[in-house]
């Protein structure tokens, strides 16, 4: 493990983009496709049938994630004053989709084999086949996993996801297979199939599940709202205080708005140096921050959540 992370500390910073990887996907994709659709071809197996089917949605969410990313790292313009950066989120949601039809799809299949078993050819190339398409997606995965936790890319995070869970369909199949060679019983190759597929509905789901949180202005994790918290409290004073503080995340871009109340006597100069002050402090503890400050006389309170404001 040492060896892979000095290996991956060395690689070029553009290496280890979402872009980067992405495309790294699609072309692992293709490969994999190869080599697992020839492992069902030369066994007959539902399981690896199973395995090759989410290997085409793989291919077709890292296509869709590249696309989305691409969007997402275009400016601001007129029509998008706050950026691209939500469309990472579209890439996650339709991932969830198309797993979830892959999953369906396996149930389908495995469910006629369930009641028709199917004698196996070749389990041996079949297996290698799969294992070595295993290990392509289970490298990526790792790499696309740290790279997601750096840029906080949320489609590069649901690709990994994806990856993971296809190197879990490729256990479970290689499982299932060694228990049909050892008992003879072939209708443990469609159960298995089924309860791989099961497991990839879960992570369908949840991939839908957050990115509708994402799309819906979530707000950031407790953790970084404890940064901006402990920031603005390096600069609270009795004549300066910070209220109504709220967040929002948008893919790798977080937002932050609050007020800013200092004495009414101060000069607009003083009083913008310090709200200057504040956001490179912000900005400094907490990456890719955009930080709204309105500025407010100690004596004025703002009220929000009247009923005019809610019709």
């Amino acid at each position: 493990m040492l060896g892979h992370n000095a290996c991956m500390n060395t690689l070029p910073a553009h290496w280890l983009t979402p872009k980067r990887l992405l495309q790294a996907s699609v072309v692992v994709a293709i490969i994999t496709i190869t080599l697992k659709t020839l492992a069902w071809y030369v066994t007959g197996s539902v399981g690896l049938l199973s395995d090759a089917m989410e290997s085409f949605v793989n291919l077709a969410s890292a296509v869709f994630a590249l696309v989305m990313v691409t969007i997402a790292q275009r400016p601001a313009d007129e029509d998008h004053p706050y950026g691209h950066h939500k469309a990472e989120y579209f890439s996650s949601g339709f991932e969830g989709i198309l797993i979830i039809g892959a999953a369906l799809g396996i149930i389908w299949a495995a469910g006629h084999r369930l009641f028709d078993p199917q004698p196996l050819e070749q389990l041996g190339w079949g297996l290698a086949l799969s294992v070595g398409s295993s290990a392509l997606n289970g490298l990526l995965a790792w790499a696309m996993f740290r790279a997601a936790r750096e840029h906080r890319s949320i489609a590069l995070e649901a690709d990994a996801k994806h990856l993971v869970t296809d190197v879990w369909t490729s256990a479970g199949v290689v499982v299932g297979l060694a228990a049909v060679a050892l008992t003879g019983w072939l209708w443990l190759d469609a159960l298995v199939g089924m309860a791989v597929a099961l497991n990839i509905l879960k992570e369908g789901f949840h991939l839908m599940k957050r990115s509708s949180q994402g799309l819906m202005d979530e707000a950031l994790e407790p953790e970084v709202v404890a940064q901006i918290t402990e920031v603005l409290a390096g600069f609270e004073h009795r004549t300066i205080r910070f209220d109504h503080i709220t967040t929002r995340k948008a893919a790798q871009r977080r937002f932050v708005d609050l007020h800013m109340h200092m004495p009414a006597s101060w000069t607009l100069g003083r009083a913008a140096a310090l709200r200057t002050s504040v956001e490179q402090a912000l900005m400094s503890a907490v990456p890719g921050l955009r930080a709204t400050i309105q500025l407010l006389p100690s004596d004025v309170e703002a009220h929000f959540d009247d009923e005019k404001d809610l019709i």
